[in-house]
């Protein structure tokens, strides 16, 4: 018996590892949706071009609502035998409607049928994407705003700094997720012209509209080259890419939880929702939702990794390489979201010690740069100087094990006799943070404002 999949060609069925190696149902069957949604677009154009009768058009797409339905109810039974979705839909087509059926695939392949399906899938994928990563930027813009005045240390090489606000260290992250939605909708720009109607790789005689079936399905224009159509995966690859760079953004945040959770740091704490405990210390309350987050990143990034490397060796135009496109770029788009919702949670319940953090904001001489500033200011000297006579101070301050605030004025002068008594002023922390009003600075006047910025745009 010859494979009515493959035609007269072939006179016999797979051998069953050839089968397993094939099928892609166990994943693909996630494009159903889309799959029906194309086949209706292109049924309809079939029909307005006279290429197909209107009451077969009519059936295909009464049999495809039809097939549809039983998807969502759960009734439809998939078969590996019959290798991916595409011929899933199309054999139970045949079962609901009979022979016209088969005419569905006029000017098709499933070339630029499985390029479309999955153009389709990765739009929708990048708007639910965009939602989730606007409202953690809400959350984080409400936690600025809440905390634009509260101090903490900012940190170079994990070392303390200078002193920075808890909200300002928020609005570092809603810049870094502006720019991952910035990324994503960049993709989706590129994303949106239609394969169909470019068949297995050269286009189709048929005299078919794909300007029709473009608009029908939401794409700006029909993708230009036939070949690029079936062939391309920059869309799969530019979508990974920006996941990969937001799952890296992702993964620094939960690593930053991670360490304000633990005694040592002792910044922040997670209620129980975003917590779990030892099977052996009752005594422990781990953050693994953050190591998660922290974790997945790196299924994110393999997912691209993997794909550039089956690209990179492939002839135009389809090879059977490509089906390896999509079961890691479903995992990792299924990781990213999953991500973003544990995250904008975690920084929803974060509760943050706020006395620890401005004691630790003034460890390690943070304020060293306001002093060696004031000396520039003040005293108008050059910054090197002033660099190295605070340095001096510093060094006086550590061998008596403490701050620059505790020097006496007398010990300041016998370093720099123009040292005043106004130089306490920038001593203390929260003049410190005060201090920084320049435009992206830490000051909370500008934390104010640029939350509250943020705030209305995720309104809009």
């Amino acid at each position: 018996m010859s494979n009515k999949m493959w035609g007269g060609r072939f006179a016999s069925g797979p051998d069953a590892i050839m089968e397993e190696i094939n099928a892609s149902i166990g994943f693909d069957f996630r494009l159903a949706r889309h799959d029906i949604e194309g086949s209706k677009a292109h049924a309809a154009m079939l029909a307005q071009t006279g290429i197909l009768e209107p009451l077969d058009a009519q059936a295909i797409i009464r049999g495809l609502d039809e097939i549809l339905r039983e998807i969502e109810a759960g009734t439809f039974k998939f078969s590996r035998a019959l290798e991916d979705i595409h011929m899933n839909i199309e054999a139970r087509l045949t079962e609901l409607i009979g022979p016209v059926a088969g005419r569905l695939h006029t000017a098709r392949s499933r070339n630029d049928q499985v390029a479309l399906d999955f153009r389709l899938w990765i739009r929708e994928a990048i708007d639910a994407l965009d939602e989730q990563l606007r409202d953690l930027q809400t959350a984080l813009a409400e936690k600025a705003l809440a905390h634009a005045a509260s101090v903490m240390p900012g940190f170079t090489h994990l070392q303390p700094a200078q002193p920075v606000t808890l909200g300002h260290h928020f609005l570092a992250y809603v810049e870094m997720f502006s720019r991952d939605r910035s990324r994503l909708r960049d993709a989706r720009t590129r994303l949106n012209e239609s394969p169909l109607g470019a068949a297995a790789l050269a286009g189709t005689s048929f005299p078919v509209d794909r300007t029709m079936t473009a608009k029908a399905l939401g794409f700006d224009r029909p993708a230009a080259n036939s070949l690029d159509s079936v062939a391309d995966r920059d869309f799969v690859l530019e979508t990974l890419s920006a996941a990969a760079i937001c799952a890296v953004h992702l993964s620094r945040l939960a690593e930053e939880i991670v360490l304000w959770a633990t005694p040592q740091f002792g910044f922040a704490s997670l209620s129980d929702k975003f917590s779990t405990g030892s099977s052996i210390m009752p005594q422990k309350r781990n953050p693994d939702a953050a190591e998660l987050i922290r974790g997945k990143a790196g299924r994110i990034i393999g997912a691209l990794n993997a794909l550039l490397i089956v690209m990179k060796g492939l002839p135009l135009a389809y090879s059977k390489d490509l089906q390896e496109d999509k079961e890691g770029t479903f995992d990792a788009l299924h990781s990213l979201s999953l991500c973003l919702a544990a995250m904008t949670g975690m920084v929803a319940d974060l509760t943050p010690d706020l006395k620890r953090m401005k004691a630790a904001a003034g460890l390690g001489y943070a304020t060293a740069t306001d002093l060696a500033d004031w000396l520039v200011l003040t005293l108008k000297l050059p910054f090197r100087e002033a660099h190295h006579i605070t340095g001096r101070l510093v060094a006086i301050a550590a061998a008596q094990k403490k701050g620059l605030e505790k020097l006496s004025l007398a010990e300041m002068q016998a370093v720099e006799p123009r040292i005043s008594q106004d130089v306490f002023a920038v001593l203390g922390v929260e003049n410190s943070v005060r201090s920084r009003t320049s435009f992206g600075g830490t000051a909370p006047r500008n934390v104010r404002i640029q939350a509250k910025l943020w705030l209305k745009r995720q309104k809009k």
